[in-house]
């Protein structure tokens, strides 16, 4: 009998999901919602315009939808035009995979001050996400700091002092590249609360970093003076993106310094304290330094009474990212994911029937695109296991919801919309020698499915 499976978001957890759920059985029909009219999820708004071959993997997962047992509705916001009961009701299982789309706050003094953003903003500015198309960010200042030692921080702050015209034949929207051209950003402080054997950059990433044209890349040596506690945690096999990048600062000391007109300073073992600045504006950053505390892979970042000020005018926080609830469902506030055994969303320790969770959503937001695939996997075991001791559910999937999604005012985006709407954007691009120019509201993309 066909299982009917919905899942709630396109980026690639729940690609992944998806495709494990086809290859577990020929009896699965999926429906996946997703808020937008496009789909891909992070791999379109998050991956940096510059790392193209990242957004490779949509080449799998347009394979994907294009199953006859695939059905992608786009433009239909789970929650909001469809409640989650109705899918529990409709459908033999849910996958939440809407992923950590809220950012975490530095929760600091001054963070409301002009000039002072969210990571989150940022990327999804110059990504043309259509959520944040309309973002202003003040690029006439000369300093930024940049808070996180992670691979979006890396994306920010390169983004930040990459060359215009090194940009221009990727797919940044239009509009962030037209206000990147005139930037006066010349020098981006990188700053991370512990040491560099504990800096959470990939380390192809963070070479790329390095190698960012008439940019001069620094570090204190002092700061990569390790302890004994960093030296067992680099000594380690399992832990060889650590050694990687510590041997990549330890680079930038010894390397000879260049001439350039931009400059990437690395800073450690600092932790957010204030933002100061008058007329409401950021003018510095005060941050406290720490001391590195405790055993191999378990050391602390304990607060000194030391504080270092960094003159800046604009600020991007990036420690973070944290999924939202949707109503009426469970939710760990404190880690801002669904609680879960293996994917199995639980309340109070009492498994929901029906009900699974996978990728951020599950398990916060660690790894990589790749990281999703066994994530995904070991959910979709679960799932397995339940419908081999269940009946299945009648009336099923968007037979018994077509009242309710029929029933919007909006249009439902369906896999031909969408083809319509990436041609659209791919001609566009070609014109300007771009691979795409996307579409950042959602209206011009509902024009363009709307021509006959």
């Amino acid at each position: 009998m066909t299982r009917h499976v919905a899942v709630v978001g396109s980026g690639p957890s729940g690609f992944y999901a998806a495709e494990a759920l086809l290859n577990a059985s020929e009896d699965i029909v999926i429906d996946m919602f997703e808020r937008l009219p496009t789909p891909y999820g992070l791999v379109r708004s998050g991956v940096a315009p510059d790392h193209l071959k990242l957004k490779q993997v949509t080449l799998v997962f347009d394979k994907i939808m294009r199953s006859e047992r695939f059905h992608f509705l786009g433009n239909v916001s789970v929650g909001t035009d469809v409640p989650i009961d109705a899918l529990l009701k409709a459908y033999d299982g849910v996958v939440l995979a809407y992923g950590a789309c809220a950012d975490r706050k530095m929760s600091i003094a001054g963070e409301g001050l002009t000039n002072s953003h969210s990571a989150t903003e940022f990327v999804g500015w110059y990504n043309g996400h259509p959520d944040f198309r309309d973002r202003t960010f003040d690029l006439g200042q000369e300093t930024a700091v940049v808070v996180g030692h992670g691979n979006v921080a890396a994306d920010v702050a390169r983004i930040l002092l990459q060359p215009p015209d090194d940009l221009r034949r990727t797919d940044i929207a239009a509009h962030a590249l037209d206000a990147l051209a005139k930037s006066k950003v010349r020098e981006v402080h990188l700053v991370g609360r512990r040491g560099p054997a504990q800096a959470k950059f990939t380390t192809r990433e963070l070479r790329g970093l390095g190698t960012i044209p008439g940019c001069e890349s620094v570090v204190d040596g002092n700061a990569i003076r390790l302890g004994p506690a960093c030296e067992v945690e680099i000594s380690e096999k399992s832990n060889l993106n650590a050694l990687q990048n510590v041997q990549f600062f330890r680079g930038l000391c010894e390397a000879e310094g260049a001439r350039t007109s931009r400059r990437l300073i690395f800073h450690f073992c600092l932790s957010p304290e204030r933002l100061e600045g008058e007329a409401g504006k950021v003018d510095r950053f005060v941050f406290r330094k720490n001391s590195l505390r405790g055993g191999p892979f378990d050391q602390t970042a304990d607060p000194t009474d030391d504080l270092l000020p960094i003159e800046c005018g604009l600020v991007f926080g990036s420690i973070g990212y944290r999924g939202q609830p949707l109503e009426r469902l469970p939710f760990d506030s404190r880690r801002g994911v669904v609680p879960n055994r293996k994917g199995r969303v639980e309340s109070d320790g009492i498994t929901v029937d029906g009900l699974y969770v996978t990728g951020w959503l599950k398990r916060g937001p660690t790894g990589i695109i790749g990281t999703n695939r066994a994530d995904s996997i070991e959910t979709v075991q679960q799932i397995m296991e339940d419908f081999s001791n269940r009946e299945a559910k009648s009336p099923q999937g968007r037979t018994a919801l077509s009242e309710t999604i029929h029933g919007r005012s909006a249009r439902i985006i369906g896999l031909p919309d969408w083809l319509k709407i990436d041609a659209a954007e791919c001609a566009v691009g070609r014109r300007a020698g771009k691979p795409r120019e996307k579409f950042t509201r959602i209206a011009e993309m509902l024009e363009v499915v709307s021509v006959a």
